[in-house]
């Protein structure tokens, strides 16, 4: 059964509902089915209207949305504003990419007389729908990684019903933006099974939206163990499906000579911030950060455990993730290659976390595995290293990440291009100014990398590129003149 939970206080308040059957699954991918082939077929113009009005909806809805976002969430009202306002813009973002024609891209190449390989057929290259997309809800995000988030608003945009799993963190504001969304989704004349939703906390429920013939992709938000269940469950059916999931990262941070001589505790004071924001629930918070092993490192060292000591995180998003926050936070404390710098002992009957932070010998991280995985909340760990070969060698056992960030790198040297390719090569966005907790809807974003940080790291969850993941490539030869001025839209 499903219910509202105050997350600050853990109380479960309102009516119970089941999760959704096996029945009504079926049901929700079959509507989903029984619209694909019109809902292909629409204008980019319908679709950017579609996503306009979501937009306008949601805004209407705000006072409401944002108060019961909050109340299972925790994460505050300006944050979570924030967040809807986030959630619109890219919704909008869609909308401006498909009136621009982004979505119905055509490459025509024209016959060329004679034999192969110099003479060809007429070749148009355009893409299609892939079908009904099966996309879950992210916890930590109760707006731009949910029910009407950037993967709904990318799969809508390229043509493709969605069938969102909500995620039970935040059950009655899925039902509430759910509800909204089919409102809107009628009002724009267009099949009810453009939007379906479908709930539960059951291992069960994901299975069974992923084994439903009729999805053709899988976009997920989540933990690395929920992530790679699903994906191997999208790998073993009998037709193998794409799965798009973003796993995780520790998103190392590398503090460069150069950065710690011009604003050392500045930045200290930044990445205590950054460490703590959302209590770390972010993807991209900061995990590990690599300082050099000199006097001035020292100093940062200090002043970033300074900074993290009094901060305060609020209550996390749910009793099972605060429950894998200390479960991991134990398992670092019972490390013995650990030194604890910011450590106020177990605290599970608090009502908040509090932040940790060890040092660990870089030798000694890379040795264990066990220390590359992603601990979600605020809790990072610090290695002294006296050459960026070192920070290469920490770089190379992480091994993906979605970010990386370089501090001090402004000066071109062999070195600094040895660090930054490295980084290029286990990171999906390489920052060298700021903190990695933020990603910009734009259409230069990359929100993806090397497993385990993601599953295609060929495609971003952020950004206008996301609605790559669902428009594949044909090539039409020696198309007839009626379907050439299609311009790219589907029959």
């Amino acid at each position: 059964m499903l219910q509202s939970v105050e997350a600050r206080t853990g109380v479960a308040v309102g009516e119970r509902w089941p999760e959704s059957t096996a029945r009504e699954i079926d049901a929700a991918v079959q509507a989903a089915a029984d619209a694909s082939d019109a809902f292909a077929a629409t204008t980019a113009a319908r679709r950017a209207a579609l996503l306009r009005a979501l937009a306008g909806a949601l805004e209407a809805d705000r006072e409401g949305l944002v108060a019961f976002a909050d109340h299972e969430s925790a994460l505050g009202l300006p944050r979570l504003n924030g967040e809807l306002d986030r959630t619109s813009f890219q919704l909008r973002g869609f909308a401006d990419v498909l009136e621009r024609g982004a979505a119905h891209a055509v490459t025509d190449d024209p016959a060329v007389d004679g034999a192969p390989p110099a003479g060809r057929p007429r070749l148009t290259r355009v893409r299609v729908p892939v079908g009904p997309v099966a996309m879950f809800s992210a916890s930590n995000f109760p707006f731009a990684f949910s029910v009407l988030g950037g993967d709904t608003a990318s799969a809508l945009a390229a043509g493709c019903p969605v069938v969102v799993k909500a995620h039970p963190a935040h059950p009655e504001l899925s039902r509430r933006t759910a509800a909204l969304a089919q409102r809107v989704v009628h009002a724009q004349g267009l099949p009810a099974g453009v939007f379906q939703l479908v709930q539960g906390g059951a291992i069960e429920v994901g299975v069974a939206l992923v084994q439903a013939p009729a999805i053709a992709a899988v976009a997920f938000t989540g933990s690395f163990k929920g992530g790679t269940a699903l994906a191997k469950v999208a790998a073993d059916r009998p037709r193998p499906i794409p799965f798009y999931g973003e796993l995780g990262s520790v998103n190392p941070l590398v503090v460069l000579p150069a950065a710690l001589a011009a604003n050392g505790a500045g930045l200290a004071a930044a990445l205590a911030g950054s460490i703590c924001l959302g209590a770390g629930q972010f993807c991209t918070s900061p995990g590990v950060i690599l300082v050099p092993d000199d006097a001035a490192g020292d100093s940062f060292v200090k002043a970033l455990a300074e900074a993290l000591r009094p901060m305060q995180p609020h209550a996390m998003l749910s009793a099972g993730i605060r429950a894998t926050f200390e479960r991991g936070v134990g398992q670092w404390r019972s490390a013995p290659q650990l030194k604890p710098l910011v450590d106020e002992g177990s605290n599970v009957a608090s009502p908040t976390p509090r932040p940790f932070l060890a040092e660990v010998s870089a030798a000694d991280f890379i040795a264990s595995h066990a220390l590359h995985e992603e601990v979600f909340g605020s809790a990072a760990l610090v290695m002294r290293v006296a050459s960026i070969d070192d920070a290469i060698d920490v770089l190379k056992a992480i091994g993906g990440s979605l970010t990386v960030t370089l501090w001090g790198a402004e000066a071109e040297t062999e070195q600094t291009r040895q660090l930054v390719r490295a980084a290029t090569q286990v990171a999906g966005r390489v920052l060298f100014k700021g903190v990695p907790t933020g990603v910009a809807v734009t259409a230069a974003q990359h929100h993806g990398g090397p497993y385990p940080a993601s599953t295609q790291p060929f495609t971003t969850s952020v950004g206008y590129a996301a609605l790559d993941r669902f428009l594949r490539p044909v090539a039409l030869q020696d198309a007839p003149d009626w379907l050439i001025d299609r311009m790219g839209l589907p029959c």
